[in-house]
């Protein structure tokens, strides 16, 4: 029996009657006893991989599991509901385990995943096994029963696995137990399965130089070709050139001798030039993307290769060891897929590479999963956004991440962080991006700026504008940059034009169309509105980004009219924190020992001399009044206090219960106002319980300190009422930004919040209007870190 058996061939197989190994006694004690049954039995989820005509799905029924048996025979998955018709509790799937979908598979997991006799029939099986190890539950087993070359004829030996196969199966694994039934091995491994991959290096080269051409091949679901060496090591297609030998024609050629695949060195793109060194011998490597190809995978160099199998990118992070230059390459097509590099510098090449298509049936159907999920939250009421967000490939942004996290509509992926660990880049949330691109109102044709990259936004953006529009993306770190060129030039509709650069800054000025961009997007929280923002937009263009007012964030889609940009809709919100010229550090100040922190979001610090002896004293406390449900939404209030009431400051608790003076619960923080060492700050408190959510109410209190707090908490409580009574319905205040330089006099009433670069006057429902006197302008505290 070869390993080289297709669904058809199963199918016959089954067909004619013919049946596998029949489960024995032997395997039966041994999975007995080494198996420990999850505590509640009655929601414990088995998966059988491969499982013929039943006989192990229905022996792990009856100690209790509810089992998915799946086979990609159709023939054996019928033999099995027929043969099998008294086993409770088993669901019988005909699926390719390795090429479908797995949309019918348990969502929520398995307790115990089984391969018996399957796994070396896969070929791919290291990517199979990872995929299997990412649906197990929390102290979950996968046990594969396999055929040991020990014990197997010759002739038969491709059926199983000798030590070196034994060794990569259970590498990673948290916990491997071998055991024996019946001369098979029967592997229990549990995880979680993580191994860092590993940049290795083969034996010292010869030579002064070396120069070589590696071939970067994906199949039609995107997943990337690698050989399993004989010096136990994946690498990827590639050798030394030939004579005059082009780099292009080298990669072409070795792909073909290495593996049988063959393709045209017009579909044979040099993208990148690598330069590192091999034991200190200089080594320059040419990366080679393979744009198409045809032909039957095989290894036909069996002495320096076991095997070839195709790789989902989100696992190259735990491949194990990877041939330097090889794992070097796979960064230089998908920046960030490999971590943990030795150092070498990388040389992209101004090619126009045609884009490779590819993709698993599973990332199409939760992309479409992810669209109705938005629309029908009403965040993308166009269909031009509808179909932007069922045809732009997420996952292709974001290849260090499995398609589950790709396309969860409510998550945004990280995908960049500072030393720290702070995100610095990400792709945001699906829901939120549409609803941005659905304020940015776009036409056929527009032209468009968006600061700070990554591509999905942008693509999303030119699908949207269509094949006469364009899109201008920026971002001060270059590594972002690349990527997003990188994976734009991949999969991408070659309408996103990427520059380096601090976008606060603007896009440079032969990338502006004339009269301006249409429309202009920010992808990261911004303190202040950059002038050149303003600038660079089209009279009436729309302008939409992050603005933080008093500490809390919201998208706001902006309209230009001459000078000053009208606000049409306010979205709560979360992005990445600004770098470069709009990177700000928020004055605050520590209260009892750093366990209260007073942060000042906009303007200096003010006086707190004294205010620490207050918190010691009695607290005042009043009710407003004022009530909520579960569930309620009430940043409008954050907002209407940040903006109308003079003092405004947020109070952070660092301990649990605040160090028993506040009701702030720790890491979270409450609007409030300072006077001479007086404070007074908004919780709210739980007034009615019970089982039933909507039987729960909370009422606003202010609880104060200091001589000055129960003037203060007065405030506070009148300006709840007013947003009770003029606000609460839903409404959003009229919002108008002026440059930095407009006189008061030119202002229009209201409620006045001055920043570096612009002036903001908010006109809330309800509240007197009124001309603003002279405004004593904060002293902002901007940082500048060169573009």
């Amino acid at each position: 029996m070869s390993t080289t058996h297709t669904a058809l061939d199963w199918h016959a197989h089954y067909e004619a009657g013919r049946n596998f190994r029949p489960l024995t006694d032997t395997e039966k004690a041994v999975l007995t006893e080494h198996l420990t049954l999850p505590e509640n039995i009655q929601e414990a989820q088995a998966l059988d991989v491969g499982c013929g005509t039943g006989e192990l799905a229905a022996y792990l029924a009856s100690l209790g599991y509810a089992v998915d048996a799946v086979d990609y025979a159709d023939s054996a998955i019928s033999r099995a509901r027929e043969e099998r018709q008294d086993a409770e509790g088993v669901r019988w799937l005909q699926l390719d385990i390795e090429r479908g979908d797995p949309a019918e598979l348990h969502g929520d997991g398995y307790d115990l995943i089984t391969l018996r006799l399957a796994y070396p029939f896969f070929r791919d099986r290291s990517r199979v096994l990872h995929s299997l190890g990412e649906r197990l539950r929390k102290g979950g087993a996968i046990v594969v029963i396999t055929p040991v070359t020990e014990h197997t004829p010759t002739e038969r030996r491709d059926i199983a696995l000798d030590e070196d196969e034994i060794g990569l199966l259970t590498a990673g694994w948290q916990k491997v137990t071998r055991l024996e039934a019946d001369e098979f091995a029967v592997l229990v491994l549990r995880g979680p399965c993580h191994r860092d991959t590993t940049a290795v290096e083969k034996g010292r080269p010869t030579g002064h130089a070396l120069i070589g051409a590696l071939a970067v091949v994906t199949d039609e679901a995107g997943r990337v070709l690698l050989g399993r060496s004989t010096r136990g090591m994946w690498e990827l297609p590639g050798g030394k050139t030939i004579g005059a030998e082009d780099l292009a024609s080298a990669a072409v050629r070795e792909l073909t001798e290495e593996t049988g695949l063959t393709t045209s060195a017009d579909d044979a793109y040099v993208v990148t030039m690598l330069v590192d060194d091999s034991h200190g011998v200089p080594r320059l490597t040419a990366v080679v993307r393979i744009t198409t190809w045809s032909g039957t995978l095989t290894n036909r160099e069996p002495k320096l290769f076991e095997r070839w199998e195709f790789h989902d990118l989100h696992a190259l992070a735990c491949a194990g060891a990877i041939f330097t230059p090889a794992a070097q390459a796979l960064d230089a097509i998908w920046p960030g897929v490999v971590p943990g590099l030795p150092p070498h510098h990388a040389y992209p090449l101004a090619v126009e590479q045609q884009p490779v298509p590819g993709e698993p049936a599973e990332a199409v159907r939760l992309r479409q999963k992810m669209a109705d999920a938005v629309i029908a939250g009403g965040w993308a009421p166009s269909t031009a956004v509808q179909e932007a967000l069922r045809a732009v490939p997420r996952h292709r942004y974001a290849p260090e991440t499995n398609l589950g996290t790709a396309y969860d509509d409510d998550l945004a992926v990280v995908t960049r962080r500072d030393e720290t660990g702070r995100a610095t880049s990400s792709v945001s949330a699906a829901w939120l991006q549409a609803d941005m691109i659905e304020s940015l109102q776009l036409r056929p044709g527009a032209i468009v700026h968006e600061a700070g990259s990554g591509g999905y936004n942008a693509e999303l953006i030119a699908a949207v504008t269509g094949p006469d529009g364009r899109v201008v993306t920026g971002d001060i770190d270059p590594y972002v940059v690349h990527r997003t060129r990188r994976f734009t030039s991949e999969g991408g509709s070659g309408r996103v034009i990427a520059y380096h650069g601090d976008a606060a800054l603007g896009a440079p000025a032969h990338l502006v169309p004339r009269g301006g961009f249409a429309a202009s997007a920010v992808t990261y929280n911004v303190w202040d509105i950059a002038p050149a923002w303003r600038e660079q937009l089209a009279e009436g263009g729309r302008l939409v980004l992050p603005l933080e007012i008093g500490g809390y964030t919201r998208a706001i889609a902006f309209e230009r009219r001459s000078d000053v940009l009208h606000a049409r809709k306010f979205t709560h919100c979360g992005f990445v924190p600004a770098q470069g010229r709009h990177t700000r550090i928020t004055p605050a100040v520590d209260l009892l020992d750093g366990e209260l922190t007073i942060r000042f979001e906009d303007g200096e610090p003010r006086d707190v001399e004294g205010l620490g002896e207050a918190l010691r004293g009695p607290r005042h406390e009043a009710a407003t009044g004022v009530t909520m449900g579960s569930g309620f939404y009430f940043g409008s209030l954050q907002l209407y206090a940040a903006t109308t009431l003079q003092g405004f400051c947020r109070l952070a608790a660092h301990a649990e219960n605040g160090t028993g003076v506040t009701l702030i619960a720790k890491g979270s923080d409450a609007p409030a106002i300072l006077g001479d060492a007086s404070l007074a700050y908004l919780v709210h408190v739980q007034i009615r319980h019970g089982d039933d959510p909507a039987e729960r109410e909370w009422e606003w209190f202010v609880h104060a300190f200091g001589n000055s707090g129960p003037q203060l908490a007065e405030q506070l409580v009148a300006t709840v009422r007013a947003w009770d009574r003029d606000v609460r319905g839903g409404a959003d205040p009229d919002l108008s930004v002026y440059p930095a330089d407009t006189p008061d006099r030119l202002l229009p009433p209201g409620d006045v919040l001055d920043k570096a670069c612009s002036r903001l006057v908010f006109q809330w429902p309800g509240r007197d209007a009124r001309l603003p006197g002279p405004v004593e302008r904060g002293k902002a505290a901007v940082t500048s870190e060169g573009a």
